[in-house]
């Protein structure tokens, strides 16, 4: 389980006399063990930001964040061994194959090399990788890149799982594939946060919502609680009354 308890960055605003940047504002959610949490809201709305905060890339300039219990600030190294993590930036060793990739994750965890073995044949499976796990990482179309960051975030079994905008640049079969393996995710009881701006998505996904515009968290819950808030009946026309503009929505 994962809490973010009133988290607030900015971030130095240009020039000499320029005010701070406030990044996020007060921002407040819970995601429960065994459900998908979708962080929804336009590009530059907070979320990835929001998101660094809770993998202890960023330290949160006030509030706490909570995983399983323990706070980010006080134990970055115990929070990251409960954590996988695909981050905006997706980066492999492109000399590396996708095996290697992960291997060498799981090295980093501390991981023998029979679990890091099992564990890899585990995932390959899941994520349809086995076509290219022995391949070098160089010239790998976007999805095959996308599914071994995955994969090596989570060679150690984590319980937690935070992925920004998983499904950014794929395509709809490799789109599919992914979706289907949050759920296996989600089924096997583990946490799951992922960032969207893509509402189609959310929907489709999502257990809860949390809805984040200019910074801050301007509603959470069900779809059918975000529904009935705003009173709309659709969750499209429901998301833009919440957020108070159309603008930047569509990708």
């Amino acid at each position: 389980m994962i809490i973010a308890e009133q988290l607030r960055k900015t971030f130095p605003g240009k020039g000499k006399k320029a005010a701070p940047v406030i990044a996020v504002d007060n921002v407040s959610f819970e995601a429960r063990d065994g459900q998908i949490t979708g962080l929804l809201g336009p590009n530059g709305a907070g979320k990835t930001t929001t998101l660094r905060m809770l993998y202890t890339l960023m330290r949160p300039e006030t509030g706490k964040v909570l995983v399983d219990g323990i706070d980010t600030v006080a134990d970055p190294h115990a929070v990251r061994r409960v954590l996988g993590v695909l981050p905006d930036a997706r980066g492999v060793y492109k000399r590396l194959t996708a095996r290697e990739n992960i291997a060498y994750f799981g090295e980093l965890h501390g991981l023998s090399k029979e679990v890091i073995a099992e564990r890899t044949a585990v995932l390959a499976r899941a994520l349809q990788m086995e076509d290219f796990l022995d391949r070098q990482t160089e010239g790998f179309s976007q999805g095959q890149r996308t599914k071994t960051a995955i994969a090596r975030a989570l060679v150690h079994d984590p319980k937690n799982v935070i992925l920004d905008e998983p499904t950014n640049g794929l395509d709809v079969m490799t789109t599919r594939g992914l979706r289907e393996f949050l759920r296996q995710l989600r089924g096997e009881g583990r946490c799951v946060i992922f960032s969207s701006h893509i509402m189609q998505e959310v929907a489709a996904l999502c257990d809860r919502i949390v809805i984040i515009s200019k910074g801050q968290a301007v509603a959470a819950g069900t779809a059918d609680e975000l529904r009935q808030r705003a009173g709309e009946e659709n969750l499209e026309d429901a998301f833009v009354k919440l957020i108070g503009t159309e603008e930047g929505l569509f990708a």
